[in-house]
């Protein structure tokens, strides 16, 4: 071999290994560095000493070029370098032309190229796993999973054998993408991490790409924040590395994830660049898939602003890209843009055309999620404007229960609240025609249907992991770095945080791929409710909202009542500014006058709150402070600190994210929560469990003076107060009392933490427990405060220990004084130790420590009560 050859040969290895690293263009001048080696020229070839070497190399850079948006371009490389190849380079060949094919959405012709190809790359293990791999991915796009789950079998097989540790890792890949389709997305989320790590180690640019496939499954889940940040670097990444097929994927993607959260302006933006970058591909299977998604996000907002001219346009536009789709070989795809046209012509007051949209629509087996719940809308909404209510809301009942089997498959608590978004218009729907035509019984009962349903899935204690282990005492160590220099007031460390971040990541996304338990808590119906609120002697307020307007409905004494009272958005407001007020009270000492202000807004706040909340009902829940309250909250009120409302000053409530959580609370909440006096560690109930953070001032007195009401229990203070220590402690116990700080994570909720000795506890730790604390008393700042998400599904740390059971929290829902904490506390635990109830307790308690300082506390009983 000629030193020109040798050279040539090594630019094309240089070319293709930046090629499968994400690095198309820097892939294509390695290769047209190689071919001018040997006097290759676009237009007359390579001497004929070079020509078949040539030819390999042109191949390689067919794909390299197509890569980068010059997709006919690289098909016309492809032909001529197919007069010069030789027999062993035709299986290259055909693979190559495959590929390009399939990046066009001629599916047809590329899988005639593959299976070509395949017989003749029998010899060569690297180019048989890249057919069956390609091939695969042509699967994928058809929906034909079978058929692609047996191509990465062998893939996989293939490429282990050979050790290319490259091709098996986009095989695990692409297996991850067949179990997104078969609807296991724990199991895809998992196949994407272990892919995602092999990457990291062998070819890190090959990443964003995979963040696609993750962003697509984060979608199917409910979580579109999430998937947008994820598309967002990768669309940064893909720009950089002039991958225009992929991009063009991740701005679909984008879109996609746009119209989920009700940005639907940036919906169409994404959709709209898609669908550009695909025409400008000639792949116009894809730039049609693009298009559905533009059409449907105009549809919703239609919807939004009650354009009623608009819907024809966009029944005639969703109609036209279904046949589309039908004619590039996507069926499935076409119901979707079907389902579309058919509530447009529908909302244009069109019903039969609407009916006959749908029942031209073939059942079909194996449809995806988002096409059986659209599916099911339609339905309902044609039924609905026909009259036909109960038709209706069979169809939206049938879809609820299909998004809460969806729900029992994740054991991630993460994935099980991000669900309830997929069945918000079946929930809204539905709320619409009770309150239409229902009674206030059926409307509480619709509302409990679709409410906080992530506490019917039996919680899943997550298996044990070694990387999770050492993710973890990494990131405590970090937190304490962190916190050390927060109250040395030093300035943040820039690389300490943005670890935390990452670690905080991987953890997260590890605890995607836990799967669920599939058994669920049976949905308890309305007579239970009923019969415990008489048991107990409560009556209950159930929020609600529809169109932006707050109602409620009571029961007392068996007897149902709907309330509407009036719009969400002041009563809203009013609830962040009192947040804001008491927290800024809580905090630094303030100058007399300053501080005046702020406490005049505090009660302008509280008498609003109560004016709009609560006076509207005090005919049915009355005044009486021996009758307790059991307050369900919706959105953005979730929050509220309750105690301070006039209206339930020193009476017994409590908080719960649905009636039927309440419910089951209670049912776990059977022996008492306190101790009495008398009690040691030695009696069956066990010791309470009495915790000291660090860094606050009256945690070792609080502990001390709760200890002395408790004998023989020993505080954990000091050094003593570790994570573990805690841990340990917290597992099962009936009673915890934790003062400490504590700080609500608004971007990573399952982050949410309480500083201890040796770093933070936080909501994610909880989850391991192998048994549930019967009742916990954090008494620390923003321990009760909650990311809501659509369906009201709460995350936060008092959340997830009722997620898992705890029958009753006591937390506080702003930031605190310490010296009201430490007077609130100890009186609370004087009045528990009597065996008066958790809520009973808080309210007495409450009453007892009141000044004119300070008459109220933001702290609130949540669960059992």
């Amino acid at each position: 071999m000629s030193a020109t050859e040798r050279r040539a040969r090594e630019a094309q290895r240089r070319g293709r290994r930046a090629g499968n690293a994400g690095q198309p263009a820097v892939g294509a001048r390695e290769v047209r560095a190689g071919l001018a080696e040997l006097g290759w020229r676009e237009n007359s070839g390579a001497p004929a000493l070079y020509r078949a070497l040539a030819a390999r190399l042109v191949i390689t850079l067919a794909l390299l070029e197509a890569e980068q948006g010059r997709a006919e371009y690289g098909l016309r490389l492809l032909a001529d370098a197919e007069r010069d190849v030789a027999e062993s380079d035709r299986g290259h060949l055909h693979s190559q032309r495959g590929v390009i094919l399939l990046r066009m959405g001629r599916w047809e012709t590329a899988l005639t190229e593959l299976a070509t190809a395949e017989p003749l790359a029998t010899s060569d293990p690297e180019l048989l796993a890249s057919v069956l791999l390609n091939r695969s991915v042509l699967h994928l796009n058809t929906l034909n999973v079978e058929l692609a789950r047996d191509d990465l079998k062998r893939c996989a097989l293939v490429a282990d054998e050979a050790r290319h540790t490259l091709l098996a890792a986009k095989a695990t890949q692409n297996l991850g993408y067949c179990d997104l389709l078969g609807g296991d997305i724990p199991a895809a989320l998992q196949r994407f991490d272990v892919a995602a790590r092999a990457y990291q180690a062998i070819a890190p640019g090959i990443l964003p790409g995979l963040e696609i496939d993750r962003a697509r499954a984060l979608l199917a889940a409910g979580l579109a924040g999430e998937a947008a940040t994820s598309l967002d670097a990768a669309i940064t990444a893909l720009r950089r590395q002039h991958r225009d097929q992929m991009l063009a994927e991740a701005e679909l993607s984008r879109a996609q994830a746009a119209q989920t959260t009700g940005d639907l302006a940036e919906a169409r933006h994404w959709a709209s660049l898609a669908v550009r970058r695909f025409r400008a591909r000639g792949n116009h299977a894809w730039a049609a898939l693009a298009e559905l998604t533009r059409v449907s996000a105009s549809f919703d907002a239609a919807k939004t602003s009650g354009s009623h001219r608009a819907y024809a346009r966009i029944a005639t536009q969703a109609q036209h890209v279904a046949a589309q789709l039908r004619a590039y070989g996507l069926p499935t795809d076409a119901v979707l843009a079907d389902l579309t046209a058919a509530r447009a012509l529908a909302a244009a007051g069109r019903p039969v055309d609407a009916a006959r949209c749908l029942a031209a629509i073939r059942d079909r087996r194996g449809l995806p999620l988002d096409a059986v719940l659209l599916r099911r809308l339609a339905r309902a909404e044609l039924a609905a404007g026909a009259g036909r209510t109960d038709a209706a809301l069979a169809e939206l009942r049938s879809g609820l229960a299909t998004v809460h089997a969806r729900r029992g498959q994740f054991g991630s608590l993460d994935l099980q609240t991000g669900a309830g978004v997929l069945g918000a218009e079946l929930a809204d729907l539905g709320l619409r025609l009770m309150l239409a035509g229902g009674s206030p019984r059926q409307v509480f009962s619709w509302t409990e249907r679709s409410r906080a349903q992530s506490f019917r899935v039996l919680p899943v204690r997550p298996p044990a992991d070694p990387h999770v282990a050492a993710v973890l005492t990494e990131l405590r160590q970090l937190s304490f770095r962190i916190r050390d220099a927060e109250l040395a007031a030093a300035p943040p460390d820039a690389a300490h945080l943005a670890r935390r971040t990452e670690l905080q990541r991987q953890l997260r996304e590890r605890s995607w791929g836990i799967g669920g338990p599939g058994a669920v808590h049976a949905t308890p119906d309305v007579a239970a409710v009923t019969a415990a609120l008489a048991t107990s002697g409560q009556v209950l307020v159930s929020l609600a909202v529809h169109a932006k307007q707050l109602l409620a409905v009571t029961i007392a004494g068996n007897k149902f009542r709907l309330t509407r009272l009036g719009h969400l958005a002041p009563v809203a407001e009013a609830a962040r500014r009192l947040t804001a007020d008491l927290d800024v009270l809580a905090g630094r000492r303030l100058p007399a006058r300053l501080s005046a202000v702020i406490s005049e807004s505090v009660k302008r706040r509280v008498t609003e709150l109560d004016a709009a909340l609560l006076a509207p009902l005090r005919p049915v829940i009355g005044s009486a402070s021996d009758v307790g309250v059991v307050l369900i909250p919706v959105g953005e009120l979730a929050a509220i600190p309750w105690a301070m409302l006039p209206s339930l000053l020193g009476r017994p409530f409590t908080v719960c994210p649905s009636a039927a959580a309440w419910l089951s609370a209670l049912r776990t909440s059977g022996q008492p929560s306190g101790l009495t006096p008398g009690q040691t560690a030695g009696q069956t109930a066990g010791s309470p469990l009495l915790v000291a953070g660090p860094g606050l001032g009256h945690a070792v007195s609080e502990v001390t003076r709760i200890a002395a009401i408790y004998p023989g229990s020993t505080p954990l203070t000091g050094a003593d107060a570790t994570v573990d220590a805690t841990l340990r402690a917290l597992d099962g116990t009936p009673l915890a009392h934790l003062a400490t700080h504590g700080h609500h994570d608004h971007e990573n909720v399952l982050f949410s933490r309480l500083d201890l000795a040796d770093g933070p506890l936080m909501a994610y730790d909880v989850q391991g427990l192998s048994a549930p604390p019967r009742h916990v008393v954090l008494s620390a700042c923003d321990a009760g405060r909650a990311v809501v998400r659509a369906g009201d599904e709460l995350l936060g740390f008092t959340a997830a220990l009722l997620h898992i059971g705890t029958p009753t929290v006591i937390s506080s829902v702003t930031r605190v004084a310490d010296e009201v904490a430490f007077g609130l506390m100890t009186a609370y635990h004087q009045v528990l130790s009597t065996g008066t109830g958790p809520a009973a307790a808080l309210a007495l308690a409450t009453t007892s420590v009141a000044t004119s300082d300070a008459p109220v506390t933001p702290f609130v009983c949540f669960g059992a009560g």
